[in-house]
């Protein structure tokens, strides 16, 4: 069974459990505007405009153009595909019919830009050939399927996953020869390209700042480029956050060191007492990380400790949903900010792949931490190797 025969039942069983009796899909040239829903459960692109309708029933049925009905059919998830060429209205009209779905949901959100991909155009295409039917008024959101879809890892993801994890921590391990005084964040980073290169990986987020690279405490945080007037110096921290695509799934992992001035050994307590602080929150949140809590309960645990040892809190939340996308939605690790929406406050469930990230500032530059996690049924996983100790060079 493929990966998204693996999800197209998964989408089968979620209609069951939020009462939708069909899902609806709707887009066109998903080449040039993907659709989360096409990426779960079909793996090519459609050119025309397209429905893909799965049925409480059991039922999956795809209406394409002429010219995509061979690699849909050949996907093997959908046993009824309709082709058409003039309009797409008629074998639509015709499909909603024969399913009569009392509730149709459609990929919009409010919460989640991993649930909703319909474009505002498309849904007044849509409305225009529904207007004299009854399933105009039967239209709703199909973000929670979405939601819950892209958040349950199957196997098959889980292993992609850690695949990609696998080559990430590998370059990891070849930085630190790399690191010295005087080498700019850009050299770094450069370096790094030339092993998600030689490797022939995407980036998992933009390739201008993936890796994120900081040296020192005046390197700017957040999503920057790496600099090239910014070089490591003794006494600094260097901070790097990548992550690369493997089989079309992510990883995301934060890594430190510390660069020994002349005649020390260890780094200074003030680093120490950061590093062992960022280390206690991860493991709060790790340990309240388990099946049936809410994302702002995980997060809060870790905050906590933060705030508890008299740092400032971080101003993010702390995990995200990884896996095709590095933000891959579903529940946030989050605090219960009117930015995140309602994602805080959904739960948690075994198969969600999470990261757990956060950071305190030092003299000696940001100090942060991320890690890797699959929910399992007694707590959570690490999939990367926990960095509990400073990389010392």
């Amino acid at each position: 069974m493929t990966l998204y025969m693996e999800k197209a039942d998964q989408a089968g069983a979620l209609l069951g459990e939020l009462d939708l009796d069909c899902w609806l899909t709707f887009v066109r040239e998903t080449g040039e505007r993907p659709d989360p829903g096409i990426d779960l459960v079909l793996g090519s692109s459609l050119t025309w405009t397209s429905a893909l309708i799965f049925g409480k029933d059991g039922s999956r049925t795809a209406i394409v153009g002429r010219y995509d009905v061979e690699n849909v059919r050949l996907s093997g998830v959908f046993p009824e595909v309709i082709g058409y060429d003039e309009d797409i209205s008629a074998p639509l009209l015709a499909a909603l019919q024969k399913l009569d779905p009392q509730r149709i949901g459609l990929n919009y959100s409010l919460d989640s830009h991993t649930a909703d991909g319909l474009t505002y155009g498309m849904r007044q295409m849509l409305d225009q050939i529904l207007a004299d039917t009854p399933y105009l008024g039967r239209l709703d959101s199909a973000g929670e399927l979405l939601s819950r879809l892209r958040a349950r890892k199957t196997p098959a993801e889980q292993a992609r996953v850690s695949a990609a994890i696998a080559e990430t921590e590998e370059i990891v391990g070849l930085v630190s020869a790399q690191i010295r005084p005087g080498v700019s964040e850009l050299e770094l980073a450069d370096f790094v390209h030339a092993e998600f290169r030689r490797r022939g990986l995407p980036s998992s987020w933009d390739w201008g700042y993936c890796p994120t690279v900081n040296t020192g405490p005046d390197s700017p945080l957040g999503h920057v480029a790496p600099q090239p007037h910014i070089t490591v110096q003794p006494g600094h921290l260097v901070h790097m956050d990548l992550g690369v695509i493997k089989e079309e799934y992510c990883s995301d992992i934060q890594r430190m060191w510390y660069v020994l001035r002349p005649g020390e050994s260890a780094p200074p307590a003030e680093v120490q007492r950061a590093w062992e602080t960022v280390i206690a929150a991860i493991d709060a949140g790790a340990a309240a990380l388990r099946p049936g809590v809410y994302g702002w309960q995980v997060d809060a645990a870790a905050r906590k400790v933060i705030v508890d040892a008299g740092y400032p809190e971080y101003r993010h939340a702390l995990g995200h949903g990884l896996g095709r996308a590095c933000h891959d939605g579903g529940p946030l690790l989050g605090p219960r900010w009117a930015r995140y929406g309602s994602a805080p406050d959904q739960l948690v469930e075994v198969g969600h792949i999470y990261t757990l990230e956060l950071g305190v500032p030092t003299p000696a530059g940001y100090l942060a931490l991320e890690e890797d996690v699959v929910v399992t049924a007694e707590g959570c996983r690490f999939l990367s190797s926990y960095q509990r100790e400073l990389m010392l060079i």
